[in-house]
């Protein structure tokens, strides 16, 4: 089973969300299904937003990817974002680490797995817009009670020998700032500046991030162990904070009207990344009480979360990446988010595991290894198999 054509197909396929079109690349994949004799049922909507989800297998296993990647420019890229290329021993494109790459060793697995003659022991969801939020991919999926709470892996691309058990949690608000107009050249001492409001309360969430949350003396284990392996991947210095601490980004400010007159609006899209011991409840309060001419107009929220690590599937599947990759294997948490918060929330176990080089996530000249999407093939064999033996 040639698990880098399966790559190379799926990323010459394009599937940038926005706009999330995925047709193409969901029809791809239940073809590829179909001639193992695996039925599946796909799901859209009017504007090409598909997933799919296999049929016809009762288990306590979920395997799950995403099928859209972020946009890409063609500047700057070795070999054409699209193109799907093979050389130097990796597969380039954009998406070949997130997360194409892992769909095609899941699929690349279940084609082992029937040659070996044996029924697939897990249910497999492909969906369609994980890097927008998920509403109309794992979550609809959610909604419409396709998916049963279980076991589920994600093939999220991760170091080696580290699997993710867990993610810090996320809080997206959009919020609008009022000022009383004004000559500018009367400010500050006449008028209200939405714009300063706006800058006043970022100094604020900018000393939040110097605060610390205690947590219990096993999580702190794990994110201790965690921020060595990122230290290890990404080569920044005092990385532990990434995981420890609060998180801000201001991504877009939008204010004033004209340079000689008092803002009278400003609006902020704000993203946290809320480490665990953070109430969100009290970070939002806060904010509230720090932006007294500010209103939250939208947001997002997601708890931090995490799987037992001393659960079967943290254990079978640690027990595959040390039976193929080696070496001392153990589980991390992770700064960023993905569909697993979703299925958490719904009473999954989730654990994420996949092939991929991180340092070129959404980065030009995305790649992955053809030695890692191997490896990760044989590892989804061998969870597969493990659950088979001993399948409650």
């Amino acid at each position: 089973m040639d698990v880098s054509r399966i790559c190379s197909e799926l990323v010459a396929i394009r599937s940038e969300n926005p706009p999330g079109r995925t047709t193409e690349v969901i029809e791809y994949i239940r073809a590829f299904l179909d001639n193992l004799g695996i039925g599946s049922n796909i799901t859209g909507n009017d504007t090409g937003q598909c997933n799919l989800v296999t049929t016809g297998t009762e288990s306590r296993l979920l395997f799950c990817g995403h099928v859209d990647v972020v946009p890409a420019r063609d500047e700057g890229w070795t070999y054409p974002p699209f193109s799907g290329t093979m050389r130097d021993g990796f597969v380039w494109g954009r998406g070949a680490t997130d997360m194409k790459g892992g769909c095609a060793s899941l699929l690349a697995a279940c084609g082992m797995l029937v040659e070996l003659g044996r029924e697939i022991p897990a249910t497999f969801a492909f969906v369609c817009d994980e890097e927008t939020g998920g509403e109309n991919g794992i979550r609809h999926l959610l909604v419409k009670k396709m998916l049963k709470p279980t076991d589920c892996l994600v093939a999220e691309p991760s170091p080696a020998r580290h699997p993710s058990i867990g993610q810090k949690g996320l809080c997206r608000l959009g919020m609008k700032f009022r000022g009383t107009p004004a000559h500018g050249s009367l400010y500050p001492a006449v008028g209200v500046s939405a714009v300063m409001e706006a800058m006043s309360l970022l100094e604020y969430v900018k000393a939040l991030h110097d605060r610390e949350y205690s947590v219990d003396e096993r999580l702190k284990e794990i994110i201790d162990r965690s921020s060595g392996v990122l230290e290890e991947e990404f080569h920044i210095h005092n990385v532990s904070e990434v995981l420890k601490k609060l998180m801000y980004n201001p991504g877009v400010i939008k204010g004033g009207e004209k340079s000689n007159v008092v803002a009278q609006h400003c609006e902020i899209d704000l993203e946290l990344r809320v480490p665990w011991g953070c109430s969100i409840a009290a970070l939002i309060a806060g904010i509230k009480s720090h932006a007294p001419h500010g209103n939250i107009i939208s947001q997002e929220i997601h708890e931090p979360s995490m799987t037992d690590p001393a659960c079967r599937l943290v254990k079978v599947t640690c027990n595959e990446v040390e039976r193929v990759q080696g070496g001392m294997v153990f589980p991390i948490v992770q700064w960023a988010a993905s569909d697993a918060r979703h299925l958490r929330l719904c009473g999954f176990n989730v654990i994420e595991y996949g092939p991929g080089e991180i340092s070129t996530l959404h980065a030009v000249n995305e790649r992955v290894t053809i030695d890692s999407l191997n490896k990760a093939s044989l590892i989804y064999l061998g969870i597969m198999t493990a659950y088979a033996k001993n399948n409650p």
